[in-house]
């Protein structure tokens, strides 16, 4: 999917001109890489937020249109308002198409509703990584990478190793890494109603002799040994 994004270049430099430039709806901001320098543009911020609502805005090559030239670029960082929905400054990397990046991808959970796991033990799945570093060409860049959960059954884990990569994509790990990304487990409350639905059958069965000896009559007395000559 292409995404384009336009800009313009920006004149005034500094905290206050960026000040100014927010309260006209204006968004400050800087392309830099690509074996070029770096250049202070403005975005519209009705625009750019409305792009920077979409996952795809975060993890693909976009197309930065400014002054009539197109530039592949890649967000890198944004700066928000502390509590508004406010864009306060954006940062973008040019791309070259001969250039490895590195860069997070989202990571889509499929199949978990009818896995093992959840359909005959009821368990929960927990996402431990929902995104992933990647390093690929420009070109290989996937908008996401889908884990396929169809087949998790209680108790499993799975890797960042065990999730095949599209083609050209490698996971930015080093030799000795292999972080988690999905676990499962059985949720506290149920764990603790069956230990003590256990626990009240231990109860019961220890109960049980006890009871059933007192509803047993009572043996006899024997009598004293009468000693001879003694009268009865």
């Amino acid at each position: 999917m292409k995404i384009e994004i336009s800009a313009v270049k920006r004149q005034a430099q500094g905290t206050g001109a960026s000040r100014r430039l927010r309260r006209t709806g204006r968004v400050p901001g800087i392309v830099y890489g690509g074996g070029e320098s770096p250049e202070m543009i403005e975005f519209d911020h009705n625009e750019l937020y409305q792009n920077l609502r979409k996952e795809a805005f975060h993890a693909s090559i976009l197309t930065l249109k400014l002054d009539g030239q197109d530039q592949q670029v890649l967000v890198r960082a944004v700066n928000m308002h502390p509590y508004k929905k406010q864009v306060q400054h954006i940062d973008f990397q040019r791309v070259r198409a001969d250039q490895e990046i590195h860069t997070k991808v989202p990571l889509h959970f499929m199949g978990q509703e009818g896995s093992p796991a959840v359909k005959l033990s009821a368990a929960v799945i927990s996402h431990v990584m929902t995104e992933l570093e990647v390093s690929c060409l420009p070109v290989d860049l996937p908008e996401f990478i889908e884990v396929d959960l169809s087949n998790i059954a209680l108790g499993d884990t799975i890797h960042v190793r065990d999730i095949p990569m599209p083609k050209g994509v490698e996971a930015a790990l080093s030799a000795d890494e292999n972080p988690v990304v999905v676990t499962t487990s059985i949720p506290k409350e149920i764990t603790v109603e069956e230990e003590a639905a256990e626990a009240a059958e231990v109860v019961a069965a220890s109960e049980v002799p006890a009871a059933k000896q007192a509803e047993e009559p009572a043996a006899p007395a024997e009598e004293p040994k009468k000693e001879k000559g003694e009268k009865k």
